[in-house]
């Protein structure tokens, strides 16, 4: 425990309640348990970290990276490269990978699920059903409809007054939420991409974004990359798939290798891409071209990072595979047949004879 605010206790498996204290261990089989205007938080060896809010019931699972949350509401910070957690909410669970995500089981069931940074997968097991859920979305499960709702856009800003995250010491990953921050007001204009595309599309031979080949678009963007930095590339690279949502695969791979491309360079495939020599992308750089793509046309997520992995093999431990959908999808369901004997009719003579 390394933050406690008000009344929070834990409940072992094999023991009474008691008080919690910082820097108390939370053992598997452990639970905790919040009150009214009440907050914790826990903080695990490889730097995962977990806030409660008020009225929650959380307990550490009998896997190594299983969390769950009876009721009331959590903030999870996954380090890059820290392994995956699941997390289960009821019938939900999410699998997360170097993520921060926040969520909320209401005494009626409403499970909600918002993704600060990073992406999560969410599993409902008892339908068959999985949801990739992007930077800045939010997911519903109603158990009145038992199924879980198509992921939309939500206001970080908003979600950012969460008791959870401004009563709270700054989280590692607030750079990356305040870049999806960023991706997501680009995504609400630009839609055409901005000026210094537009010219680029232009020098490229186009007469516009719109009308622009994909092999005068890829040109235009390799050369409007090359002259951005870090930050800035994020953002050009959220920017240009929204203008050319259909070519979202090969912007990131342009993304990836702008350092060896010059303004006349054609990448038509992702298999043009080509390590640049002499300098090495970091995984920071890697997942803010990746989760900027995604942001701007979350529905390709997995295209895109499939895209990525096959374009820079030497980046894959940088790259985390999407394991499912992008939009509503349920797994076929097994039909069993000949479960009656046929009948034979009295006016028809059965077969065979």
């Amino acid at each position: 425990m390394t933050q406690v605010v008000q009344d929070v206790k834990l409940l072992p498996s094999n023991a009474s309640a008691r008080p919690a204290a910082v820097n108390d261990n939370v053992r598997q089989g452990t639970a905790v348990k919040t009150g009214d205007q009440s907050r914790s938080e826990l903080t695990f060896k490889d730097k995962t970290i977990t806030r409660l809010g008020e009225k929650t019931i959380f307990s550490v699972g009998g896997g190594a990276r299983t969390i769950d949350l009876g009721s009331g509401q959590f903030l999870l910070y996954v380090p890059k490269k820290a392994g995956g957690a699941n997390v289960k909410m009821g019938p939900v669970t999410a699998a997360i990978t170097g993520t921060t995500v926040l969520g909320n089981v209401d005494p009626s069931g409403v499970t909600t699920f918002i993704v600060l940074e990073g992406s999560a997968c969410i599993f409902l097991d008892s339908v068959g059903q999985s949801l990739f859920v992007g930077p800045g979305q939010k997911l519903t499960f109603d158990p009145m409809t038992n199924r879980l709702e198509d992921p939309v856009d939500v206001d970080l800003n908003q979600v950012l007054t969460s008791p959870l995250i401004k009563d709270f010491r700054r989280l590692p990953s607030a750079p990356l939420i305040e870049q999806t921050i960023q991706n997501q007001r680009l995504s609400h204009g630009q839609t055409n991409g901005n000026d210094a595309l537009t010219r680029a599309v232009q020098v490229a031979g186009a007469s516009s974004v719109a009308t622009a080949t994909p092999d005068q678009f890829l040109r235009a963007v390799s050369s409007l990359f090359a002259r951005s930095n870090a930050r800035e590339l994020c953002a050009n690279v959220g920017m240009a798939v929204r203008a050319r949502p259909d070519l979202a695969p090969q912007i990131v791979v342009a993304a990836l290798t702008v350092s060896s491309l010059s303004p006349r360079t054609e990448l038509r495939d992702v298999k043009d891409f080509k390590q640049p020599v002499g300098r090495e992308i970091n995984c920071d750089e890697v997942n803010c071209i990746i989760q900027a793509a995604i942001a701007a046309h979350p529905s390709a997520a997995k295209e895109i990072v499939d895209a990525a992995i096959a374009a820079a093999p030497l980046l894959r431990d940088c790259i985390t595979p999407i394991p499912c959908q992008p939009a509503n999808a349920f797994i076929q369901p097994r039909i069993i047949t000949n479960l009656i004997p046929p009948v034979n009719s009295p006016e028809q003579p059965p077969s065979g004879r």
